[in-house]
């Protein structure tokens, strides 16, 4: 978007706007090609407490919608990343301040997006939740504001099957590396998963949430 241009997403929303102030607020965000209706069937297995919010990437790709390039591709670029990421930033800062606590959660490539707007604001996050995805390396673009993150070490889940068949060895890596650096890593394995989000790992991320955000054991 242009600097006189505010991005304006599509959002689906968990709750009436009526219901929503005071409310934690838990921000989806979808993998490659898939869109905001994609994450929104995981709100009933997640705590009422929240209002869920899934929002839609702005690029329109093939059936779906995208964050920005795929990291193979030639015309990804960390820049690319930190455009959509600010857009998303700027969107939130217009809605965070009638909620309690934001949480963010994002699949596939949606987490590159998640763990993106972590470090570049890391005190606004309450926790974060990446399902089968990936980080990204920051190249040392200053949007990047990970040694602030070492200090807090914000709650972050990261659930994957080994054998996901979508995101390579070498992401697995250095995602693994960064989370155990920079956050409070809960990591948990699911045999048979594949690049997916499973039953099981539901009721976990819903225990997770529970715990770290909404203070209940």
């Amino acid at each position: 978007m242009t600097e006189n241009t505010p991005w304006n997403p599509v959002v689906l929303f968990s709750k009436p706007e009526e219901e929503r102030a005071g409310t934690p607020l838990l921000v989806l965000f979808h993998g490659y090609l898939a869109n905001e209706e994609d994450l929104m069937g995981l709100a009933g297995y997640l705590p009422d407490e929240f209002t869920v919010a899934s929002v839609r990437a702005p690029v329109a790709l093939g059936p779906g919608y995208t964050w920005f390039p795929l990291m193979n591709e030639p015309d990804y670029s960390v820049d690319r990343v930190v455009s959509a990421v600010q857009d998303v930033s700027d969107w939130l800062d217009s809605i965070k301040d009638q909620h309690s606590s934001v949480t963010l959660l994002g699949f596939s490539m949606g987490m590159a997006v998640a763990s993106t707007l972590l470090r570049h604001r890391p005190a606004e996050f309450a926790a974060v939740v990446g399902l089968s995805g990936f980080v990204v390396p920051a190249e040392g673009n200053a949007f990047f504001h990970d040694e602030e993150l070492a200090e807090l070490k914000v709650p972050f889940f990261w659930g994957r099957d080994q054998a996901d068949p979508v995101i390579d060895e070498a992401r697995v890596e250095y995602t693994h590396g960064w989370l155990n650096g920079y956050t409070k890593l809960t990591k948990v394995l699911y045999a048979g998963m594949g690049h997916s989000i499973s039953m099981q790992e539901l009721g976990h991320v819903k225990e997770f949430l529970t715990h770290t955000v909404l203070g209940r054991r």
